[in-house]
């Protein structure tokens, strides 16, 4: 597997990989071909290596090409796994050992996944790839959820998804410890967002439409004009109100507009989902 955190460990390389652990945690697997057990695990100590993204190296030493190197480690049975910090041995396995206990031992000196996943998560979030983001942050568990710098960051991603109510969902539960400014600056966003999306085009529709509630038109405009501001679900409810009694509303032009916005909010969005349903409950 090519990989930046797994090497093979030689002769011309053992010294500089060893002081790598000056930096980064470095795990050695000692193995042979001739033992099954130790050549065996290998895939799986490379995926685990794969999984800290960077967080741990993982060396590979042929302890039939590198007799030396093996004898310097005193290595006595295989496979025999040793974790180096700071270039010291601080942890080891010897013998066949399942992945499970690698894993254990590697949780007691290095970040959880969970964690590196959240690290890797805050950098999307910073570099401006909140859609990548927000399925790291979504899976994160309950405990995590409920720190601030996660809801900041998770506003910040539906914000930049312009799902503006759930994003003000999570900034009205951020901990006053955690208001600062990067909260403030999401805020500011988020009334921009409300400014707009109460305009006095809107403002003016919404009036007219309580003194003509059965002005089909007037209500198929203003639908349209929540739809621009991402007010969805009220777009969607005001026109259901009309097709849901005459299915060909302005010659089929209401539940035009209708499909056009559950189309623009797309497959996974609920409350297109909710809207089909209740569509298809009276076409079939």
């Amino acid at each position: 597997m090519q990989s930046p955190f797994i090497t093979e460990l030689n002769q011309q390389n053992f010294m500089q990989v060893l002081e790598s652990s000056q930096q980064t945690p470095l795990l050695i697997h000692f193995w042979a071909p001739v033992s099954q057990e130790s050549s065996e695990i290998i895939p799986q100590l490379q995926q685990l290596a794969q999984n800290y993204n960077g967080a741990m190296t993982l060396a590979l030493l042929n302890c039939e090409q590198e007799q030396s190197i093996a004898a310097q480690f005193g290595v006595q049975a295989l496979p025999t796994i040793a974790l180096f910090i700071n270039g010291q041995p601080v942890d080891g396995l010897g013998g066949p050992q399942p992945i499970q206990a690698v894993e254990a031992m590697l949780a007691k000196h290095l970040p959880s996944q969970e964690e590196l996943s959240l690290t890797k998560a805050l950098e999307l979030v910073s570099a401006g790839q909140h859609s990548q983001a927000m399925p790291l942050l979504l899976a994160l568990s309950e405990d995590l959820s409920r720190r601030g710098d996660v809801k900041l960051a998770l506003a910040d991603c539906y914000l930049a998804a312009q799902n503006f109510e759930q994003a003000e969902v999570l900034l009205q539960s951020i901990p006053l410890e955690y208001q600062d400014n990067y909260y403030k600056g999401l805020i500011a966003k988020l009334e921009i967002h409300h400014q707009a999306a109460n305009s006095p085009e809107i403002q003016s529709l919404e009036q007219q439409l309580t003194q003509q509630p059965d002005n089909a038109k007037l209500a198929q405009e203003l639908a349209l004009n929540y739809h621009q501001v991402n007010r969805d679900e009220e777009a969607l409810d005001l026109i259901w109100q009309f097709i849901s009694r005459d299915l060909n509303c302005l010659d089929g032009e209401m539940k035009k507009s209708f499909m056009d916005i559950l189309s623009a909010l797309g497959q996974g969005n609920p409350v297109a989902a909710k809207y089909r349903r209740q569509l298809y409950s009276i076409l079939y």
